[in-house]
């Protein structure tokens, strides 16, 4: 079962795990053990500011008492010169968290930032921006939260939530037909409350998920469909299914999709595309 918290700790102790190892000896051989300082975050790019949120966990993690001041909140914008928080604590909790909170936000803010400028893109259009599954392995995490931050929409989150038959399930199970009556027996035999979506590569397959998934499909991809394509199949498909465009779009041809009425269009440029934003965290001196 999705439990975010859950895998948001998971995600922070093997982290800091995989920075810390036996010890932090930059800070150990120079810093006493109970001194107490504070750390500004520092914003040094314009974009759409993510991982608050997450930062905080981080600190609280190595120590729960912190003071976390924020001074701004997720989804907000950025602008270089500006600060985000504040956060007074141990001086070995700062330096031991710095590096983490820094390529979360770091990360997060940049596809944040991304996806911002596409769904600024299609204000006033019917169609809504999907994430994909192209992500950083044991991220997945925090980049899909900052697509929402940035606000898209999250496509399914793993294997486990949705069932989604694309090309090689098809091409292995012998056909759309086959392949979605299987997918639809499953559900019913297991019981698990899991959608059926699946991808087609020209008409002839929307025809048959037409003929066979009314009832146990909900959604048909349009794969690599010009948006020409897409609104012959619109019209075939009549609002019967949700309908999501996948394969080629970019910030330069989207809202020639959108002006389709497609659902949805998937893009997995958002999180794989993104580009770190600058930020910094420092010392403040009392």
């Amino acid at each position: 079962m999705f439990d975010p918290d859950r895998l948001l700790d998971h995600l922070i102790t093997n982290a800091l795990a995989e920075d810390i190892g036996d010890g932090d000896h930059s800070t150990l051989s120079v810093i006493p053990e109970k001194e107490r300082g504070k750390a500004v975050l520092k914003i040094k790019e314009d974009g759409v500011l993510a991982g608050m949120r997450v930062a905080e966990k981080i600190f609280r993690h190595l120590e729960p008492d912190v003071v976390f001041t924020p001074f701004k909140k997720d989804g907000d914008a950025m602008l270089k010169g500006e600060e985000a928080f504040t956060v007074s604590a141990k001086v070995h909790t700062i330096l031991m968290a710095e590096r983490l909170v820094l390529n979360c936000m770091q990360r997060m803010s940049g596809i944040a930032t991304l996806t911002r400028q596409y769904t600024d893109r299609l204000k006033g259009y019917h169609t809504r921006i999907l994430d994909t599954r192209k992500t950083t392995p044991n991220f997945r995490l925090l980049e899909k939260e900052a697509v929402v931050i940035g606000g898209a929409v999250n496509h399914r989150f793993a294997l486990y939530d949705m069932i989604m038959l694309k090309d090689n399930h098809i091409d292995y199970c012998g056909g759309i037909a086959p392949a979605v009556e299987k997918a639809y027996a499953y559900v019913q035999r297991t019981g698990k409350p899991l959608r059926i979506e699946v991808e087609t590569r020209n008409l002839d397959d929307v025809k048959a998920v037409i003929a066979c998934g009314e009832g146990k499909v909900f959604r048909i991809m349009l794969d690599n469909f010009k948006p020409e394509q897409i609104r012959e199949a619109l019209q075939l498909i009549g609002g019967r299914f949700e309908t999501e465009a996948s394969g080629g779009i970019h910030l330069g041809n989207l809202v020639d999709y959108a002006e389709t009425g497609v659902d949805y269009v998937s893009i997995g440029a958002l999180i794989h595309q993104a580009r770190s934003l600058d930020l910094s965290l420092k010392a403040v001196k009392e």
